[in-house]
């Protein structure tokens, strides 16, 4: 499976929302999606945008076309900085309205959604989460082993990003490959999807010596950094190796501690000797990779009861606090 990239849709201008609401539109539509799902679709994008005209002081949407075969869906992740929402529960009711209007917005939004999610600090703004499924709703998470979220945005002004990750799933292991082409665009994309072609075919069950695979089969491209995460099912541990700056926060309740990579360049010039980290799912049950399109440092603390919520919903987060929006970026959560 790899990840695709959301479209960021600057949307703090209204003479904007109707070209914005075509363009997702035409997104859906060109993904197979029918009338009804992509009427239902116009609605809610109607809902967020004008929402974000009323409440917040600027707003941003990321749409991308996910998920696995037969159960695509289209996510829609609405981000605002305005003043929050204090009572939650009370604002998901028809006719609740801090504006004088219907009321009918965030309701609306949750019963056409197959799958919808929020977040919202005071003084810090909203996350709004909406998935509409193509067919069928994909299985319940709490039935799946592993639970990925990726957030992958291409630097303003390009189409595609350098950025991405990809993941496979076996009885024994779960692999996952987070990488950055070296650069941006379509060359850094190229580097990117040699490497994707490289680990999907990749015989090894261990992070350095999948590294070196790659290493070897992608010598003709710019290069990537990446970083391999290995989780083995029957023990129950993490396996991680990196080269560049791809960083990796290891995530409990608690705490987030760092992992360290290699210096080098993936296609180019890696080390001679490498050694994997082994880390205990009991320690460290979530694992965040994030490329250099995130500033280093960030704090999870700041956000009050967010690990209640999607994963995308803090993805979505980190990237409103620490995105530096300069580059592409990607943000992937992954959680045993």
């Amino acid at each position: 499976m790899v990840n695709t990239t959301h479209t960021s849709y600057c949307a703090d201008d209204r003479s904007y929302f109707s070209l914005l609401k075509r363009d997702i539109n035409r997104k859906a539509a060109d993904a197979g999606f029918g009338l009804k799902k992509l009427g239902e679709l116009d609605i809610i994008v109607a809902e967020m945008t004008s929402n974000l005209l009323k409440h917040a002081e600027r707003g941003e949407l990321l749409v991308c076309i996910a998920g696995e075969k037969n159960h695509e869906y289209i996510e829609l992740i609405c981000i605002d900085n305005g003043p929050g929402i204090s009572d939650l529960d009370k604002v998901m009711v028809d006719g609740m309205s801090t504006k004088g209007t219907l009321g009918n917005g965030l309701g609306s939004i949750k019963r056409l959604s197959d799958y919808f999610d929020i977040y919202s600090l005071k003084d810090w703004g909203t996350i709004l989460l909406c998935r509409i499924f193509k067919n069928s709703v994909s299985e319940k998470e709490s039935s799946k082993r592993v639970i990925i979220r990726s957030l992958v945005v291409a630097k303003p002004g390009e189409i595609v990003s350098g950025d991405g990750n990809i993941y496979k799933i076996t009885p024994d292991y779960f692999k996952i490959l987070v990488a950055d082409g070296l650069g941006h665009g379509i060359h850094a994309n190229d580097a990117f999807i040699a490497a994707a072609a490289a680990f999907k075919i990749c015989p090894y069950h261990d992070p350095v010596e999948i590294i070196k695979f790659i290493h070897e089969s992608i010598k003709k491209t710019r290069g990537v950094v990446g970083t391999v995460a290995v989780y083995d099912f029957k023990n129950k541990v993490w396996n991680l190796a990196g080269v560049g700056n791809i960083n990796t926060g290891m995530m409990n309740y608690q705490m987030v501690r760092n992992s360290m990579s290699y210096n080098g360049i993936i296609g180019h010039n890696i080390p001679n000797t490498m050694k994997s980290l082994v880390v205990a799912s009991l320690d460290f049950q979530q694992m965040i990779f994030c490329s250099d399109g995130l500033k280093t440092r960030w704090d999870s603390s700041k956000y009050l009861g967010i690990n209640k919520c999607d994963l995308t919903i803090f993805a979505a987060a980190l990237y409103k606090d620490y995105a530096r929006k300069t580059d592409d970026m990607s943000i992937v959560i992954c959680k045993v």
